[in-house]
């Protein structure tokens, strides 16, 4: 059993240190590869690479877990939008057609996305067996905005109208983003993913009223399918602050991912039942080394003595020098408790 696995599932004490978005855009030797893949979306469904930038982070610094070199847009992919990744824009989907979508089968769905499990097999047998290969999928909430293109305001609100206007659509696409995530899920693990992250990276902008319905319960839904596969999950419900308590105490999956706006000893004295997971600013890491260090001390001794993976609120950003990612996991194993 690996670390982070045998962590989520006993609840052990043990160190263990990865981090998100380790494979990718930071490190040259993806920005080799990305210079001859234009095409992102195509990339990630290239086995034999995706498998080769997912094991980049593992050479260099020797992380206990690999997380599979992907995207959470490659779902609403598979089930029929084209996706661009816009140059300092972000994403861009083509207009969602609903009856394309609903016409996607579970088996069009699988078929599409192959070569994201082919690269999970070929990673799993070239990895360490002690160390974790890390599956994810983006949270229904999340893939909804996206899909449906329902942001406004720079990112910092959605537009309201539209969700109550088309409420009973959105409920039937809600409905089968859950099934399709699920069957991504089990067909991740079946190829030989140990664990399973999921990205509710705009779970910030569900509306208070709402949160319940678009963020609480979709989440359930999945974390109780993966506790009746008995597979290992971990959530990320970024943006949400305080509301880390009700998500938890609803949703009960094995892992939460924290970000870097609540603090960490609110965490400690209110998530309970729960392996914590990251925290620290992705920004510290662009900062002076001793603040970076100052950064991630005080998250190790907030958790200290219940089980804790050294992770980020966000994920590792482009302009991050891969000697700071190596001083940090120094930092943290060499760290006298």
């Amino acid at each position: 059993m690996t670390i982070l696995k045998e962590i989520l599932e006993k609840k052990n004490i043990c160190k263990s240190i990865w981090f998100m978005r380790q494979a990718g855009r930071y490190l040259p030797e993806f920005r080799e590869i990305r210079k001859k893949n234009p095409d992102f979306i195509k990339l990630c469904l290239n086995s034999e690479l995706s498998s080769e930038i997912t094991l980049h982070p593992i050479k260099r610094f020797n992380l206990d877990s690999a997380i599979i070199f992907s995207d959470i847009l490659i779902v609403p992919y598979s089930l029929g939008q084209s996706v661009k990744f816009i140059k300092k824009s972000g994403p861009e989907l083509s207009n969602f057609n609903l009856e394309s979508f609903l016409d996607v089968t579970e088996n069009q769905f699988s078929k599409t996305l192959n070569p994201v499990y082919k690269s999970i097999e070929i990673t799993r047998k070239k990895l360490d067996k002690k160390k974790s290969l890390i599956s994810f999928i983006g949270a229904p909430w999340t893939l909804l905005i996206y899909m449906l293109n329902i942001k406004k305001g720079g990112n910092k609100e959605v537009d309201i109208t539209k969700l109550k206007k088309e409420k009973t659509t959105i409920d039937k696409i809600l409905k089968k983003i859950i099934t399709f995530l699920c069957v991504h899920i089990k067909n991740q693990i079946d190829a030989g993913a140990d664990i399973v992250q999921i990205f509710d990276s705009w779970a910030g902008l569900a509306p208070v009223e709402d949160i319940n319905e678009y963020c609480y319960i979709p989440n359930l839904k999945i974390v109780d399918f993966c506790k009746k596969e008995k597979i290992p999950n971990i959530c990320f419900p970024r943006g949400i602050k305080e509301k880390y308590y009700e998500f938890n105490n609803i949703v009960r999956p094995d892992g939460i991912n924290i970000d870097y706006e609540v603090d960490p000893d609110w965490v400690r004295k209110n998530l309970r039942n729960v392996v914590i997971q990251g925290g620290l600013d992705p920004k510290k890491l662009l900062a002076s080394e001793s603040e970076m260090l100052e950064g991630a001390t005080k998250y190790i001794q907030a958790f200290k003595g219940i089980p804790y993976i050294f992770n980020l609120g966000h994920g590792l950003l482009p302009e991050t020098d891969p000697d700071r990612v190596k001083k940090l996991v120094e930092f943290y194993r060499n760290f006298d408790e």
